[in-house]
This record gives structure tokens, sequence and C-alpha cells, in this order.
């Protein structure tokens, strides 16, 4: 059987026939790593009753507050009694001390699909089928800030009082455990986002990466749709104004130079996607709100998703990193930060 990093395919086929029987088969499971290493490791497991998903932390350097396999097992068992789409959720595992990835994990059903990541994908859809995918994924955005955490068990997920402020300060030490080389947009992004920081005036369930490549598309493609929306690894109690300025930063990420290297994107206007206003007022629509001016909220998505490559180019260059694609990485933190501040 091949070796497949950061994970014992032997051991975890043994363990699930004894843990979860209804789910082995006589075959061994096979593994293959499908999310090579930027945030958690993805790996699809095939073999078994039904297709699975594994997910653990990436390896080499792990940051304290990220990759939480439990808050990610949790908060997905929670939303599925909700409108939102999520994966079937099975199992999470402290394997710390353990043999099959020596972390913990955990496992859940693949949901049926495909994730649009290249403007090449464009093409099987028309341009009106891309544009409803579109429209229903601000729509289930606005959904989710729409679930009262009490009513599904996460009252307690986490403080929404003061998350601004703590979203900052914990991005800050994520920088610094990073720290390998000058980075002065960034730090200047940094300082300028301390500055005429937004009051919070609605708090809810924040996804905290939410964009098209994390949701998975299947159905005829005269007629798609999402059928789950995937990477809860960030998920929290907060300001939901958060979510829209990741969301408005990777649909329009394509646009900055040398992106495309680093940052897989497949929305193409040329192809049938909305510009993100349009989407923001679906969204408001939807949520029957009115949307404040999001300038803050679209630099800090910039300065996070910088810090987060930045911690990328930190583990590549220790070598700590599954996949490919890695060493332009680090290329793309300052002009992220540079696009952070012209927004700001």
């Amino acid at each position: 059987m091949p070796e497949v990093p950061g994970l014992d395919v032997t051991a975890l086929t043994a363990w699930l026939a004894q843990t979860h029987p209804e789910l082995a088969t006589s075959a061994a499971l096979r593994a293959s790593v499908i999310a090579g290493g930027r945030s958690n490791l993805t790996y699809a497991i095939d073999g078994g009753a039904v297709a699975l998903i594994l997910r653990r932390p990436p390896l080499g350097h792990v940051l304290s507050s990220a990759h939480d396999m439990g808050r990610e097992h949790r908060v997905i068992s929670a939303l599925s009694a909700t409108p939102i789409p999520v994966p079937v959720a099975i199992d999470l595992v402290d394997d710390t001390t353990g043999t099959i990835t020596g972390t913990p994990f955990f496992l859940m059903e693949r949901a049926p699909g495909q994730v649009l990541v290249s403007p090449a994908q464009n093409a099987e859809y028309a341009p009106a089928a891309l544009r409803s995918l579109s429209i229903e994924l601000a729509e289930h955005l606005a959904d989710l800030h729409a679930v009262d955490p009490g009513s599904v068990g996460l009252a307690d997920f986490g403080r929404p009082d003061g998350y601004l402020k703590r979203q900052l300060s914990t991005w800050r030490r994520q920088l610094e455990a990073s720290r390998s080389r000058a980075t002065p947009h960034l730090d200047r992004l940094q300082a300028s986002l301390a500055d005429g920081m937004p009051e919070t005036t609605r708090t809810g369930i924040v996804h905290g990466d939410y964009r098209l490549d994390n949701a998975l598309v299947d159905g005829p493609v005269t007629a798609p749709h999402i059928s789950a929306i995937l990477d809860w690894e960030m998920a929290t109690l907060g300001d939901p104004l958060v979510d829209l300025g990741i969301f408005a930063l990777y649909w329009d990420i394509a646009q900055l130079p040398g992106a495309e290297a680093a940052v897989a994107s497949a929305v193409d206007p040329d192809a049938g996607y909305p510009g993100f206003d349009e989407l923001a007022d679906v969204y408001a629509a939807h949520a029957g709100t009115t949307l404040p001016d999001l300038a803050w909220y679209r630099a800090f998505a910039a300065y996070k998703l910088a810090v987060i490559l930045e911690g990328i180019h930190y583990r590549f260059r220790t070598g700590s990193t599954v996949g490919e694609g890695f060493d332009s990485i680090g290329g793309l933190v300052e002009p992220l930060a540079e696009k952070g501040l012209q927004v700001h």
C-alpha cells in the first residue's frame, strides 16, 4: 500500500473495522491527500461502505488556536439540523498517542460534488447556472448568520463580546509565531486595523473562511446546487460581517497580480458570476437587513489571509508541507497587505 503522508492507512482500516463496523468492508482502505496542507490536511478515504473524508492538522508548525479538530467536528454536527448544507459527521478521535495520524482527527461522509477552483471548470455550466450558484452561496451565508447558536447547542462556541479586538490580537500572535522575514506592508496593515475598528451590532455563527472553493457543487450542469459547505476549522461566534469581508476578498482575488499561482479561484465575471456588490445585496435582502460599509472588514480579510499565507510560507521553508505549489505562496503576502491598505 502506498504511503500517505500524515496518515497510517493500515491502522485506519483496523480502527474503522473495530469502531464503525457498519462502515467497513473486507477491503483495505485507500487514501489520498485532496487538500495539500494549506490548512488542515484533508484525505479522501475509499474502500469503505461509503466514501469518507478524514481531516487532521497540518504537518509540522501548528499554531496554537488553529486547526482545532473538535471545533470543526462540533459545528458540523450542530448545523446538520439547519438549512445550511454540511457533511455528515461520523467521529472525532484523539489519536495524539496513537498510530493513525498521531494527532486528533475527525471522520465524515464525503458529500457529492466537485469544488470549483479553476476558470476552466466554468465551461461545464451556462452563465445562468453560475449566477444561480453564486446567489445560492450568498443566501446560505445569510442563513448561517440567522441561526440562533443556542438553538443548536453552540451557545458557548465562542465569546462574541470583544470579538474583533480578540481577532486582531490572535492574528498578531499568529504572525509573530510564523515570522521568518520582514513584512513591512503587513505590519502597516496590522497597525492600521487597530484604528477605526467598527462597533459590532450583530453576532452569530461565523464560518471564518467563506468562499466558493469551500463549497461542493453537485447536480446537473443545467441546474447545479451546493451540496455542502466545507472547512469549518475557523468557525466561532462573533461579528458576521467578518464572513462578508472574507467572501468579498476571495470573490475578487483573481484580480490581484500573481494570485492565481497561490490562491485558486474559479470566479470570472465573463463566465456568468455576478459582482460581489450584487451578492452583498442578495445577502442583505435574504437576511432582511441593511449592510454598513464593509471597508474595515475587507481590509481585515486581506490581513488575515496574508498572515495565513505567511504561516504556510514558514512551513514551506521548514519542509513541513504536503503537496505542491507552496513555493509561490510567500510572494502574495505583501501584495495582499497592500490591497488591505488600499481598501481601508
